[in-house]
């Protein structure tokens, strides 16, 4: 436990020197993203026949995807470039356990300021949403901890494949055809049941579709009836993902 915490104290004492840059993109990127789309392109939408998707506005629809989504991107930039700067070009994690600390305390660390991260973001999403006048409902601040857990599910595993790498080449691979076709068709932008059937299944099997379905039906105040499926594959992936990254960290730090 000691050992986690001082992991924890070294990423809190670097994040003292970055945290202006930080916390400035994480309220300007959703000021950006609902402007943009959930008044100029909800604008439009509402002057069509039905006037709302799903039940609510349009900015209200977008919110918790957008709010999901953001922490599955976090959690793909905080597993991958820092991760491996840590293990293999500064070599803090040999320089840690050149101490009493070990690779599990190493671990549990790292996936306590990875949840630490995502909760910042998340926090300042959620003060942005209710600045747009999103959140209707007491419910709405579990959909932090629903963000939280959607972007764990995507570090664990990301992390543990980051382990096994001795070059940063696939990482942009990760970007490309997982992250970015999630983002715009993981259920963020409209309903994944407007998607052909195998696409649809295709988002199922991600962490991102339960997570956006999760948090929307916790902003409205209305958990989704199947709301204990969507928590169970996050926990699923957040927890699979623990396991390979303990196995694939102690192989790479302790040969």
């Amino acid at each position: 436990m000691t050992g986690t915490l001082r992991v924890l104290e070294h990423h809190l004492l670097v994040y003292r020197r970055t945290w202006k840059g930080s916390v400035f993109v994480s309220f300007v990127s959703p000021i950006l993203f609902l402007g943009a789309m959930g008044f100029g392109l909800g604008s439009l939408i509402s002057r069509g026949p039905s006037r709302t998707v799903d039940g609510v506005s349009y900015l209200a629809f977008l919110a918790p995807g957008l709010l999901a989504a953001t922490a599955m991107q976090s959690a793909y930039v905080e597993a991958t470039y820092p991760i491996m700067a840590r293990i293999q070009w500064l070599r803090t994690y040999e320089g840690m356990l050149a101490t009493p600390i070990g690779v599990l305390d190493v671990l549990a660390g790292e996936f306590g300021w990875l949840a630490l991260r995502l909760a910042l973001g998340s926090c300042a999403f959620f003060l942005v949403m209710l600045l747009f006048g999103t959140v209707h409902s007491g419910l709405a601040l579990l959909a932090i901890l629903v963000a939280v857990l959607t972007g764990l599910a995507f570090a664990t595993p990301i992390l543990a494949f980051t382990a096994t790498q001795r070059k940063d080449t696939s990482f942009p691979f990760i970007g490309r055809f997982l992250i970015t076709p999630l983002f715009l068709l993981g259920g963020v932008f409209f309903p994944i049941h407007q998607l052909p059937q195998l696409v649809q299944g295709i988002a199922w099997l991600t962490p991102l579709a339960h997570g956006v379905a999760l948090a929307r039906g916790l902003l409205v105040g209305q958990a989704p009836p199947s709301a204990g499926l969507h928590l169970a594959v996050l926990l699923a992936y957040a927890a699979i993902g623990v396991v390979v990254a303990r196995v694939t960290l102690q192989r790479r730090l302790v040969p």
